[in-house]
């Protein structure tokens, strides 16, 4: 299947089961190296094949490469130009995204673990040497991890905890830049999309008002007993708040995808500001658990972000974007431009 998107905005529509989502998820993962509905590599795999292939020319800003992502029974490959050893990093380097699904309520509503990796995104883009930072303190706390299970003390378990403490902090400290400079911009969509003033509270992975080093001493027999590092920015997680009432609490699902959207299209913003170039945002049926004002609002949000767009919907749909947009049909996976 090729596929050449317009600029600007990109409609692509059909019946369920048809292919559109799958075409999503083939630009998602140029972008990301991974699948943003979490499937395994077997289930992209066709039937038959030992892997799958996608390649494109991105062109991004003053910048254009050729992009080629491999995945199967041999392992992820992941080339930028020819260069192979950039991995996952390169891929958001040369396209950075961001997605709106129907599961994107699990942002809000899931475990803390997706909204860390939403901190880390926007540190990655904004924060200068963060993913090397980010490594550091994953080789470090798998060291000390391995060390605990291991009955280790003393001296080897003190020099982890002096890097893990070093790194995690350093860590902290640049998602809670982020998150400074990211706040007015999620509380002022928030209040836009919800109608109802929107908080965030993070939450550093420790004790509060306890230095990390302290942490991860007074706590090595708990760690000890369970096998893994308690305390730490592995730990963090975001508070989510809609009028002072937790948000993963609200009773309306739709109320946690406008939620989930505030936080996608801030990071988007802050992101594009950094880098002085719009990004791509793919919205997999937009429309879905949103009634005509809410999917309305959104679109206007979004619209306003300068971003390319690639929607999908079950029908070509007015209400989507301020002028018609390029026009794709899927049908049994294959894909017609009409307009």
């Amino acid at each position: 299947m090729e596929f050449t998107p317009d600029p600007h905005y990109n409609l692509i529509y059909g019946a369920n089961a048809s292919g559109k989502t799958s075409l999503l998820e083939a630009i998602g993962y140029l972008g990301r190296g991974r699948s943003f509905r979490g499937a395994a590599t077997q289930q992209l795999v066709r039937h038959g094949a030992e892997s799958f292939l996608l390649r494109a020319r991105a062109e991004t800003g003053s910048r254009s490469a050729n992009v080629g992502v491999q995945n199967g029974a041999d392992g992820l490959e992941i080339s930028v130009d020819g260069d192979r050893n950039g991995g996952a990093a390169s891929l958001a380097t040369i396209l950075p995204l961001q997605i709106v699904d129907p599961d994107v309520h699990n942002l809000v509503s899931g475990g803390p673990e997706q909204r860390r990796r939403y901190l880390d995104w926007i540190a990655f883009h904004v924060e200068h040497g963060y993913l090397e930072l980010w490594r550091r303190f994953r080789r470090a706390l798998k060291q000390r991890n391995a060390a605990l299970r291991e009955g280790l003390g003393g001296e080897a378990l003190s020099g982890w905890n002096r890097e893990l403490a070093d790194t995690g902090l350093a860590l902290h400290e640049a998602r809670r830049r982020v998150l400074d400079i990211s706040e007015p911009v999620l509380e002022e969509i928030g209040a836009d999309l919800l109608g109802s003033p929107v908080r965030l509270e993070y939450r550093q992975g420790w004790t509060e008002g306890l230095a990390l080093t302290d942490a991860l001493r007074d706590g090595v027999e708990r760690d000890r007993q369970l096998g893994s590092t308690q305390s730490g920015p592995h730990r963090a997680d975001l508070g989510l708040f809609v009028d002072e009432r937790r948000a993963r609490k609200l009773v309306s699902r739709g109320q946690q995808k406008l939620l989930a959207c505030t936080l996608i299209l801030g990071a988007t913003e802050v992101v594009q500001v950094h880098l002085e170039r719009p990004l791509l945002l793919l919205l997999d049926d937009p429309a879905a658990e949103l009634d005509a004002d809410s999917l309305g609002r959104l679109m206007a949000r979004v619209i306003g972000l300068g971003c390319q767009v690639i929607a999908t919907a079950l029908e070509p749909d007015s209400r989507l974007f301020p002028e018609p947009p390029a026009l794709f049909h899927v049908e049994q996976g294959a894909l017609e431009k009409l307009a």
